[in-house]
Formats: structure tokens, sequence, C-alpha cells
């Protein structure tokens, strides 16, 4: 990651096995390093056909080990003297959304860690075809499902055809005890968020105090917000009753709340976390825009906005009663802004240094599909791009967005661009990373975290990461994404790592989640939930 990262703070990374996915603490790594094995190690270790043991091998995904994996393992070695148990790498995994639910790396120590398990490796192939005939084991172990009713799967056809090469056999262990890792996962996911989490930062070499010092040198670095200001309003009233006439809802008044929304609180996440802030935006000529600038010049935030007398400041005000949002009521002109405020756009855009450039898209009038390309094309070469665009109430199109070094769309937002509702997470982060050509890809995912697609080598099995969710108790998730976009913008740029990125965009918006209303976070909130995580995770 370069010079930004303090290494300080590394003494209890351990040596990484293998092809790089063991580590854990010396007395742990002692009992498992010598079973998780690449292909290459295990055909010097097993050696060539005829052998003087007997190698059995099983494959699957092993998500969760489950009692039905145990008996199945357990017949398997019973026939052999090696039992190698094979797993399905992740990108492999089409099986249901967010499969696998545990990451490759912890699955192989799962397996390693039984006693009845000698060797463990993962396949990078998405079938074992191309292992068993490296391997050449002399039985190969298959569920009793594959080969009951004397009817067999074609997939298991080729896997006999390859066996019955060399003179291997295929084994079917009893079916006497079922169980089905996705029923289960369905039924109760495990809580293993910890885990993954310390897996991946050791996998790329990031300790938590390389976190707390990525966080002190966002200060000072410069960041131009273009975009879309929304003024979210909470109006508290108090139930009275119903008319008995007409089926009208009577409330009365109490207090009303108002918060910078939109691009504006983007502007201001960025400033709290240290940087200096440029915000150009369209407002209207009313009293929304003067809390509007009132509200970020107080932040510190340079304000560049563009007045359109022709339009109203956006205004969305929530009407609650005793905790219920009973209605919202929306004050707006999505009208495309003309082409004398585009000009003024690029000419800002142009003209105004600064190390990261974001486009925060919320279709209100400022960016659409005449607009966007204009836009983008007033970026000056080499400076760093990031952009989201939201589909909440309008539709925007994260695709328009080409070129980017950062796009952080949710779910939806990708299933809008690529017309996809079917396909799994997975193929949808590809297919959206590949379209959109952009560097890296982050990918909100509400509740279950967020799924980081990246650029690596053509070789480098690690094209994507999961993350789950940092929210202790979700009192409101509106804002949660504006938090991301700040916070993975400034650590992307700082550093070029985009786990880094994803894990304080990340922790960014679990800390918005925990408040109501938009409420920039703090430098010092997020080194909170830095310590509070690294207690759990170290057991501190």
């Amino acid at each position: 990651m370069g010079s930004t990262i303090d290494r300080s703070g590394q003494q209890g990374l351990v040596q990484i096995y293998g092809r790089g996915l063991t580590f854990m603490d010396e007395a742990s790594r002692k009992f498992l390093s010598h079973k998780v094995k690449t292909v290459d190690e295990l055909i010097a270790l097993v050696g060539p056909r005829p052998r003087g043991k007997k190698v059995i091998m099983c494959h699957g995904v092993f998500d969760v080990v489950h009692p039905g994996h145990i008996r199945h393992l357990l017949y398997a070695k019973s026939k052999g003297d090696l039992l190698v148990a094979s797993l399905t790498a992740d990108r492999h995994i089409m099986k249901a959304n967010m499969r696998p639910y545990i990451p490759e790396d912890i699955r192989a120590l799962n397996l390693a860690a039984l006693e009845m398990v000698d060797f463990v490796i993962i396949d990078p192939h998405p079938t074992p075809l191309s292992n068993i005939s490296a391997i050449q084991p002399d039985y190969f172990a298959k569920g009793y499902e594959y080969g009951k009713d004397n009817s067999i799967h074609p997939k298991t056809q080729d896997e006999i055809g390859i066996l019955e090469g060399y003179g291997g056999e295929v084994i079917f262990t009893p079916g006497d005890v079922v169980y089905s890792s996705s029923a289960l996962i369905e039924m109760q996911p495990p809580d293993i968020s910890i885990e993954k989490l310390n897996m991946l930062m050791m996998e790329e070499n990031i300790t938590f105090n390389d976190l707390r010092s990525i966080l002190e040198k966002f200060k000072g670095m410069r960041a131009h917000v273009v975009g879309d200001t929304i003024v979210d309003s909470y109006t508290y009233c108090a139930m009275i009753g119903g008319q008995s006439k007409t089926p009208t809802i009577s409330v009365r008044f109490e207090h009303k709340d108002s918060y910078v929304g939109g691009a504006g609180i983007v502007a201001k996440h960025l400033k709290a976390a240290g940087a200096e802030v440029t915000f150009s935006t369209v407002l209207g000529e009313d009293a929304d825009a003067a809390f509007v600038r009132k509200d970020l010049q107080a932040a510190g935030v340079i304000m560049k906005d563009i007045l359109d007398p022709t339009r109203p400041t956006t205004n969305k005000n929530a009407i609650i009663t005793e905790g219920y949002r009973m209605l919202k009521v929306d004050t707006l002109d999505n009208r495309t802004i003309s082409d004398k405020i585009c000009a003024k756009f690029c000419s800002q855009i142009a003209e105004t240094e600064t190390d990261v450039l974001m486009f925060s898209d919320f279709r209100h009038g400022i960016f659409n599909r005449s607009t966007v390309s204009i836009l983008m094309k007033a970026i000056s070469n080499g400076v760093f791009k990031v952009a989201d665009s939201q589909v909440a109430s309008r539709w925007g199109n994260i695709l328009e967005f080409q070129g980017f070094d950062l796009l952080t769309p949710n779910e939806r937002e990708a299933r809008f661009a690529l017309g996809d509702q079917d396909s799994h997470v997975r193929p949808l982060a590809t297919s959206l990373f590949a379209q959109a050509n952009c560097k890296t890809l982050i990918l909100k995912l509400g509740d279950r975290g967020i799924l980081t697609y990246r650029t690596r080598p053509a070789e480098d099995p690690r094209t994507f990461a999961v993350i789950d969710s940092f929210v202790d108790r979700v009192v409101d998730a509106v804002g949660a994404g504006d938090a991301l976009l700040a916070y993975s913008s400034l650590a992307l740029k700082l550093t070029g790592n985009d786990i880094v990125a994803s894990i304080l965009g990340s922790m960014a918006a679990g800390i918005e989640c925990e408040h109501d209303g938009n409420i920039p976070v703090t430098l010092e909130a997020m080194r909170k939930k830095i310590d509070a995580i690294e207690r759990v995770a170290l057991l501190k």
C-alpha cells in the first residue's frame, strides 16, 4: 500500500502459508498449517500411483460443516489411508445470493481442524476435473444423492470418466444423515463477521493501527463535491384522532428538525474527516437555500452554489407521529439544469484544484443522460474520480459514469443499470464492474454489508471481498451510503488500497445508521468504532 501505511503495530501478524490463506495465532497454526496445501504441494506429498497409502478425495462447498458432512468424511476416511478434502473456491459458487456465507479461507481451516481430514486444497477451477487428473486419487467419494436410483448425474459421469481412465474408482457414501448447508444458513445465519474481517485484514496485511493512522492523514486532502442538495426535514407531531365524516388523520405539530442531505451531507462528512472541501450545487431562492449555505459554511465547506430562481431548493419532509413515519412531502423540481448552469458547473470542475472529485447524483436536475457526458469532459486528466448515482425515487444510471476510479451503487441501483432482476450478487457485481470500466466497485448491500470488486491481475483469485455491516443498532439508515462514499473515497485516494477504503467506508456507514438524521461522521466516532471492533476481534 505504499508509504501511507504504518507498519509499527504488526508484531501480531503471522507468516502466510501455502497459497496465502491461513493466518492465526502461533499455537493454533501449529496444528493446522501442515494440512492446507496447494495442489502441487499435495502431489509432491502423496506421490504418483501406485502408492503405498491409498488416497481418497472428497469435493464440495462445505459452506457450513454439518453432521451430514461429518458422516460423509468419516465414511470416506474409512475407505482409504489419506483423506483429501477439496473445496470450491468462492468465485465459482453460485448456489444462492450472497453465497458462500463463509469465505474459502475459513472453510479450509474448518476442514483442516477435523481429525479425519489429512489435507485440504482450495480448487481454483469451477469443477474438480482438473485436480482429479493431476492428483489421481485412488478413490473419489461422492454423496449418495449423486448415485441414487441407479441414476448418475452428468457431472459425476465426467468425473467417473477421468477416474476410470487411470484406474481410479468412485465411492458413494451412505445417505443416512442428511442436512443442507443452505437450509441451515437460511434458518439462522452464523455471525462470523469478525472472523471474516480478521481474515481479510491479515490477508491484505492491514492492522487496526493502520486504519487509525490513515484517518489522521485525511487532514488537508482536497475534495470537490458536485451534486444535488437535499434538505431532509422531520416534522414531529402528536396524534389527535380522525375526522368522523372523512378518513382524515388529525395530528398536532410539535417541532421540526432539518438537516442538510444529498450531496451536501457528503461534503460535511468529508470536512468532518479532515479534508478541505469545495461544494458545487444548485439552490433555489428560498429559506431552505439560506439554511443550506449557513449550515455548510459553519461546517467549513467552501460553497460554490449556483442560484436558480426558477426552482425550489429540494426539501423532503417526513411527518412523524409516535415514532411512525406517516407521510413524506417533497418540494422539488427535477427539470434538467439549463445550458447556462451546466456551463458554470463545467467551469467549476475544470478550475477547482482537488485530490478527489465526487459526483453525488440524486437525479434532481444536475445529472442526467445529456449532462453527465458534458460534465465529465470538464474533468482534468489524472483527477481521481468517484461517482454515486441513487435511484431511491428517481431513475439514475451508474453506468453513465464510465471509467471512474470508484463507484458505490447499491444492489437496486446495480440491477436497474443492468436491467437484471435475477442474477446473484457476485455475477451482478462482475457484470457492472466490467460494463462501467471502473477501477473499484463497492456494491452496497444494506444490512448484509458490502461487496467490493477490484482490479486485480488475471491470475489473482481475490477480485472481490465481502465485508459485513458494522452497525451495532440501526436507528436511521438514511444517509449511510453518503458516509461510505466520503470515507472510502478519501481512503482509496490516499492509500490505493480498496480493502482499506471498503473497511473505513463501511465503518462510517455503520456509525451513520446509529443516529437519527444526517449527522456528519467525525474522526473521533471512527476511532471509537475501530477501538470497539478491535476489542472484539482481538478478545481484549
